[in-house]
């Protein structure tokens, strides 16, 4: 055998054990290096050239497919980081945002309010048609004594807002928990309907490294996404 030829069988044998290809290698060397590289499949292609049948010479298409599908696999690899760093970076983002929300109260679905760090609680609710007459009332959510109520007369189709604002200073500043009831009239007499209060958000964090997703604590109502807040105050 020759000295080129020799050469190529050697850069042939290399990737092939590489590969882990008619080797004595053991299952975890070969699992150290089983991906074939830029470097490596140059070497052989020159392999090829090298060992081909000179009477019988691989066809210039073979070698372009070859080539073509090895570019594809790089070019999938390099989405597939730079998808990656940029949902690093998404998640980052999401958290910082999320995290200039604390302090401040968001929309939430439920009935249980604080007095907020004006000493008053809001919120809204949606009427699925127009009403005749609707009334929110606030009680003590532990011993179910009724503080407030009040009467916000007919209402049409669609969101409507409520508030408290003259909380006496003993409920401000015991900050305890307040049952939201609405009832609203919309031909059928007096019933009830689930409102949506403004909540304080505690902290803010994520589901897991691989998350996108930012999480919100909100007080009295756990973790929400924060993907699911549309309205802050």
């Amino acid at each position: 055998m020759s000295n080129v030829d020799s050469a190529g069988a050697a850069a042939q044998q290399a990737i092939f054990d590489k590969l882990g290809i008619n080797t004595n290698k053991t299952a975890e060397q070969r699992a150290s290096s089983d991906k074939l590289g830029q470097d490596d499949f140059l070497q052989l292609m020159t392999a090829q050239l090298q060992n081909q049948d000179p009477f019988a010479p691989m066809e210039n298409g073979d070698f372009i497919a070859q080539m073509a599908q090895f570019s594809t696999v790089s070019g999938i690899e390099e989405i597939n980081k730079n998808l990656s760093a940029l949902s690093a970076d998404m998640r980052q983002a999401r958290i910082a945002t999320a995290s200039t929300l604390l302090g401040h109260s968001v929309l939430v679905p439920g009935g249980l309010a604080r007095p907020d760090s004006n000493g008053e609680i809001h919120g809204v609710f949606e009427l699925p048609q127009a009403a005749s007459a609707t009334r929110v009332s606030y009680s003590d959510a532990a011993t179910g004594e009724l503080l407030h109520n009040e009467d916000l007369g007919p209402q049409g189709t669609g969101l409507v807002g409520f508030s408290w604002t003259d909380i006496p200073a003993a409920l401000r500043d015991a900050q305890r928990k307040i049952k939201v009831d609405i009832e609203a009239n919309t031909g059928k007499g007096m019933e009830s309907i689930g409102p949506s209060v403004y909540a304080k958000v505690l902290s803010a964090s994520s589901f897991g490294d691989e998350s996108t997703t930012a999480t919100l604590d909100v007080q009295d109502y756990g973790t929400i996404s924060a993907n699911s807040i549309d309205r802050i105050r």
